[in-house]
């Protein structure tokens, strides 16, 4: 098993930053890819970012791209979301997700996900 814990939200202006982090632990060499999902009240849980744990490669959902950056350290197990030029609609709850497997395509999935964390709150005021 794999337990992911994330860390890094707040509350912050419009325009501003913040990078979230997300700390591996368990069984860590099973995991494929990362990726990071949100979901906002009384909205569904959306794609957000996706990068490859060992090639790095990255995939961004289209309302974020040029603005948030997805990154890992694997010697630290760790994945991070910079966020920049923050906006109100970014205010969502911020979930770190691993896959065992491959996605092809399909990394924007939910179920494609084996492992998920609790959850960060991100808040930006206008």
């Amino acid at each position: 098993q794999v337990q992911l814990v994330e860390s890094g939200g707040g509350l912050v202006q419009a325009g501003g930053s913040l990078r979230l982090s997300c700390a591996a632990s368990g069984r860590t060499f099973s995991i494929y890819g990362m990726a990071w999902f949100r979901q906002a009240p009384g909205k569904e849980r959306e794609f957000v970012a996706y990068i490859n744990w060992s090639a790095g490669n990255t995939f961004y959902t289209d309302s974020v791209k040029g603005r948030f950056t997805i990154s890992r350290d694997n010697a630290k197990n760790a994945v991070y979301l910079k966020m920049n030029s923050l906006k109100p609609e970014d205010t969502a709850i911020y979930y770190c997700a691993g896959s065992r497997t491959y996605s092809g395509t399909y990394y924007y999935q939910g179920s494609k996900y084996n492992y998920w964390g609790q959850g960060t709150q991100v808040t930006v005021s206008s």
